[in-house]
């Protein structure tokens, strides 16, 4: 059973086949899969899967914070079971890829008291971007 399932499991959500399906297909490391990618890989497990329950399931997933919504330069949300591991996203800018990064250092920290401007932080999002080694050669 997937990590992610089994945090579903362990909050008592009702795993019918539908959301198990979504959330099967979002398990995994350095997965950030659109919306319309969730679709089509449920309904290749599911043809039965509907358009308007991957989107409400994955609505659902975010609302539970199972789940995060990762937006990069204006393309389409993307969706991250990775939410309760500390990390930050690599996003090539060639073709889009999102890498789950764990950084050496603590980005909070780099943040003086002088430039918080009396907010009090609690979290900060750090996007890295590059190309990766595909986009790099083409």
């Amino acid at each position: 059973m997937s990590d992610l399932l089994q945090r579903l499991r362990g909050r008592g959500w009702r795993l019918t086949a539908q959301r198990r399906v979504v959330a099967e297909v979002l398990d995994g490391e350095h997965v950030h899969l659109t919306a319309d990618e969730v679709l089509a890989r449920a309904t290749a497990r599911l043809p039965e899967i509907s358009r308007a329950t991957v989107y409400n399931t994955l609505g659902e997933l975010v609302s539970l914070g199972e789940v995060l919504e990762v937006v990069t330069d204006g393309r389409a949300k993307r969706y991250d079971p990775n939410a309760h591991h500390p990390h930050q996203h690599l996003v090539c800018s060639g073709c889009g890829t999102v890498r789950d990064v764990r950084p050496g250092s603590d980005p909070l920290a780099g943040l003086p008291d002088s430039e918080r401007f009396g907010f009090t932080v609690s979290e900060v999002e750090v996007t890295y971007r590059g190309r990766c080694p595909d986009c790099a050669r083409g």
